[in-house]
């Protein structure tokens, strides 16, 4: 594969479509954000707890898609979880498309849509590989994605994707993973130091451990790189704390040992907070395409 070995760096090699195949079945199995809501609720509400948990978790999201600016303009978001930043596209007056792996996702964002008054019939959403995007290049003036670009197998081809589809002068909005991280360095611990594996690097700790198989970390240094490779220019990157940073997240099938429950109860979030972004999971990467 075409990769930046720097950001790869002692990664075990991948064949992409099995790689595909298990990143599929994972977010098939749990789409984005669904773990906050209550499946047995009425699915208007389902839905708006995803809402209420992403944007009270996430609180900076809406000034960094500025989802409210977006009238007119088309935007293609590169998966879409359950559809929560992609009805804030709509609700705004955006021209959408939206792509996911995922059967689940799709069909998630779609009912979204039709119990928020919206046809589904009228927005493009479809089920595609970020790293063959299926348009025309130079097609949108926004392209957006949260915490999907460091996903694939080959980051650096769909940031080449990215590129390609947006229009001259046209925007990227992305978040990937950070490396220098509380995230990282908790899982860290976990799984190579309490697991009595020392020496594997925090990179392979975050590639089997975080979320899907196969998940990317970045420096900053490197996550600027990844943007100015593909071409973008004016390239900023910044830090935000992510809700596994502070332990608010809810815990999943992994951390359900009562040891977790006690953890989570100590854990100094007031601490880390003081601290601030520097060390977020969270990069946040803005660049344009020049006109």
């Amino acid at each position: 594969m075409n990769t930046d070995s720097r950001a790869l760096e002692a990664l075990p090699p991948m064949d992409d479509q099995a790689a595909k195949a298990n990143i599929r079945a994972y977010w098939e199995a749990e789409a984005c954000g669904t773990r906050y809501a209550d499946t047995a609720a009425a699915r208007k509400d389902y839905f708006d707890q995803i809402e209420k948990a992403r944007y009270e978790l996430e609180p900076y999201i809406p000034e960094f898609a500025r989802f409210a600016r977006a009238k007119g303009k088309r935007v293609l978001e590169i998966g879409v979880g359950a559809g929560t930043d992609f009805h804030q596209w709509v609700k705004n007056g955006a021209v959408a498309t939206g792509i996911d792996l995922t059967d689940r996702a799709i069909e998630l964002t779609r009912e979204r849509l039709a119990l928020n008054g919206h046809d589904p019939a009228r927005v493009d959403l479809r089920r595609a590989d970020a790293e063959k995007l299926p348009f025309e290049s130079n097609t949108f003036d926004i392209v957006y994605s949260w915490g999907v670009l460091h996903v694939p197998p080959n980051p650096p081809r769909a940031f080449a994707e990215a590129y390609r589809v947006i229009k001259p002068g046209g925007e990227l909005r992305a978040m990937v993973y950070h490396l220098h991280s509380w995230t990282t360095w908790m899982l860290w611990v976990r799984h190579a130091l309490l697991g009595g594996h020392p020496f594997r690097t925090p990179r392979e700790v975050v590639f089997e451990q975080l979320e899907s198989p196969g998940t990317h970390v970045y420096t900053r240094d490197e996550a600027k790189r990844l943007a100015e490779k593909a071409g973008f220019v004016d390239v900023k990157v910044a830090t935000r704390l992510g809700p596994g940073d502070l332990l608010d997240i809810k815990r999943s099938f992994k951390y359900q040992h009562p040891i977790y429950e006690f953890i989570w109860k100590l854990y100094p979030r007031r601490l880390i907070k003081g601290l601030g972004h520097g060390f977020g999971l969270y990069l946040l990467i803005e660049g344009r395409k020049p006109a």
